[in-house]
């Protein structure tokens, strides 16, 4: 499916196939990529607690209905620990995978890099994700993101919407720490790949 060559990863095309995968949520429920009866959007966020992913998490939160209208199922891979994510993550209505080494991050071929904070476009989600993670600290509504996360904060975002039968039918391979599917994208996309 794919390789890392020379430190780098290398990225998957839409139209391969995607090998099937058993994977294990951060329940313990054990979970099959692909999914046999509908489309797949696989997130890869960054650590545990990240404020910048949390903020985009939100809007998926809101629309979980119209996602799941949609026919599609929504998982999440994080390069933290279960524990970790079991702290800052219970609350996402969602299927939840850790994945601590970054096997699942260099099979999908997604990176990391210092222009997912550096870049200037990230900034004001940056600074929104932060105040927001702030408030809620304060009151008590969530744990303090951690100072040195496990895996780095320099992880990119990346988004991949899969068929029953394997084929990647879209992907984006974020630029920066902001950079990934709207729900609105995602909902059209299922919409053109779904027939």
């Amino acid at each position: 499916m794919t390789a890392q060559r020379g430190g780098r990863h290398t990225r998957l095309s839409v139209g391969e196939a995607i090998d099937p995968i058993e994977l294990t949520t951060i329940d313990g429920t054990r979970i099959a990529l692909p999914a046999a009866d509908r489309l797949t959007h696989v997130q890869f966020r960054r650590f545990a607690g990240c404020p910048v992913c949390d903020l985009h998490l939100q809007s998926f939160v809101r629309r979980r209905v119209e996602i799941e209208r949609a026919g599609l199922r929504e998982i999440l891979l994080f390069h933290s620990s279960a524990a970790d994510l079991r702290i800052h993550a219970r609350d996402l209505p969602f299927l939840i995978v850790a994945d601590p080494d970054k096997r699942l991050y260099v099979r999908f071929g997604v990176e990391a890099g210092v222009r997912a904070l550096s870049d200037p476009r990230v900034w004001p989600h940056i600074l929104r994700g932060v105040l927001r993670s702030l408030r809620r600290v304060i009151a008590g509504q969530q744990a303090m993101p951690p100072i040195i996360p496990e895996g780095g904060s320099f992880g990119l975002p990346a988004d991949f919407l899969i068929g029953p039968d394997g084929t990647l039918l879209a992907c984006n391979y974020g630029e920066h720490a902001y950079d990934q599917w709207s729900v609105d994208d995602v909902l059209e996309l299922a919409a053109k790949n779904r027939g």
